[in-house]
C-alpha cells in the first residue's frame, strides 16, 4: 500500500496514515489479511519516525482495522470488522470461584470470542511480564487485580494496569483504586457487601447472639471484610470476636462467620469441635461461610453463605465484551440461607 503523507497538512502524520488505511480497507483496495508495511519500512519509506508509525498502527489496532501478528507484522482486518474479539483473561489464580466465573463468561462468549487464560499468582512481576509479551495483541484484557495491599506493590500495580488502553480494560472481582477512565469493571465491594449480606440474616438473629469471625492472617482482604463486619455489629448491637483459629470454647448461641472455608481444615475442625461440645449445628450454633459454590448445598446438610454472584460476574463481563461497551457494575452480593443458619 502506498501513502500520500503531507508533512504540513492539517492532520498529524499518524492520523493521515490511519485515515488512508481505513479508506483503503472500506474501498476494497486493501484486502482482509493483506500484509501492511512494517513500522520500520513505513518510517524509512516516508521519512517519518518509528514512533509515529507505531502510534498509527496502535490506533488502527485499537479500532480493529488491522490485526497484529507477533513476529509477522500487521494485517488488514475485514472491512465489516466482524472478526471475533480476542480476550486475554489474567486471574490471580484459578480457584473454584474463578472457575465458576470463567465458565459462565466462556459459555456466554462461546463461538463469539477467542479467549486466552493466564494466572498472575498475585505477582505484579508476572503481570508485567504478561503485558510486555501480549499488550497490543488482544481486544480486551480481563484482569483480576488481586495483589498485596502494601503501598509499594499497589503503586506498581497501578503503573502496570495503566498501560492497558482504558477501552480495552475490564477489571473483575475487585475495583483497583488509582485507575481512572472509562474502563469496564464487575466488582465486589468487600466491606459494604459483607455488612449488607449479614443484614439479610437479621430476621433469624437476635441481639444477644455472639458473632465469632474466623479469618486467616494471610487473607488478602480479611481486614477489609472484618471492617464491614465491625460496622454491622456496631449498628445492630451484636457482639463480635475475631479469631485466627477454631476456639476451644464453643457456646450455645454462637454464630460463626468463616472467611477462609470451603472444604478446608478450618471448617472441618469447627464442625468437629461443635459436635464434641454436644451442640447441634443450625440451632445451638450457627455457621455462615464466605463465598458460594455448588457443594455448599451438600455440606452439613446445607451450608449458609454470604457471597458475590460469581456466575453473574462472568456473564456481565461477557456482555461488556459482546456489546463493546465497558462500564462499571457492582456485582450482586447476598446471603443464601441453608441448614447451618
Amino acid at each position: 500500500m502506498k501513502f500520500h503523507l503531507l508533512a504540513n497538512g492539517k492532520e498529524p502524520i499518524y492520523k493521515q496514515i490511519v485515515s488512508q488505511v481505513e479508506h483503503a480497507i472500506h474501498k476494497g483496495d486493501l484486502k482482509a489479511g493483506e500484509l501492511l508495511p512494517s513500522m520500520n519500512e513505513l518510517a524509512s519509506a516516508y521519512g517519518i519516525s518509528r514512533e509515529t508509525a507505531k502510534k498509527a498502527y496502535g490506533v488502527l489496532t485499537d479500532r480493529g482495522l488491522v490485526i497484529p501478528r507477533q513476529g509477522r507484522g500487521f494485517y488488514a482486518a475485514d472491512a465489516e470488522n466482524d472478526t471475533i474479539p480476542r480476550v486475554l483473561v489474567i486471574f490471580d489464580k484459578l480457584s473454584v470461584y474463578k472457575q465458576i466465573m470463567f465458565n459462565a463468561m466462556e459459555e456466554k462468549l462461546e463461538g463469539k470470542a477467542d479467549i486466552t487464560l493466564l494466572n498472575h499468582n498475585q505477582s505484579v512481576e508476572l503481570l508485567k511480564y504478561y503485558l510486555d509479551e501480549y499488550l497490543g495483541h488482544f481486544d480486551y484484557y480481563v484482569i483480576a487485580p488481586h495483589f498485596p495491599l502494601d503501598e509499594q506493590t499497589q503503586a506498581t500495580v497501578i503503573k502496570q494496569v495503566s498501560r492497558i488502553p482504558v477501552r480495552k480494560l475490564i477489571m473483575v472481582d475487585r475495583l483497583q483504586p488509582g485507575i481512572d477512565g472509562g474502563f469496564g469493571a464487575v466488582y465486589q465491594d468487600f466491606a459494604n457487601d459483607i455488612r449488607t449480606g449479614l443484614e439479610e440474616g437479621l430476621s433469624a438473629a437476635s441481639p444477644n447472639r455472639h458473632l465469632r469471625v474466623i479469618t486467616m492472617p494471610t487473607s488478602l482482604y480479611g481486614s477489609i471484610i472484618c471492617g464491614g463486619v465491625e460496622q454491622f455489629s456496631l449498628k445492630h448491637g451484636i457482639s463480635v470476636e475475631y479469631l485466627s483459629d477454631v476456639p476451644d470454647n464453643i457456646k450455645r448461641g454462637d454464630t460463626f462467620l468463616v472467611l477462609n472455608a470451603r472444604l478446608d481444615v478450618g471448617l472441618v475442625a469447627l464442625t468437629r469441635r461443635i459436635k464434641a461440645s454436644g451442640l447441634k449445628i443450625g440451632t445451638d450454633v450457627r455457621i455462615i461461610s464466605y463465598n458460594e459454590y455448588d457443594m455448599n448445598e451438600l455440606i452439613l446438610g446445607g451450608l449458609t453463605t454470604v457471597s458475590t454472584d460469581f456466575p453473574e460476574m462472568g456473564r456481565l463481563t461477557a456482555e461488556m465484551i459482546l456489546s463493546r461497551n465497558p462500564k462499571k457494575i457492582h456485582c450482586p452480593f447476598h446471603m443464601t440461607r441453608r441448614q447451618t443458619f
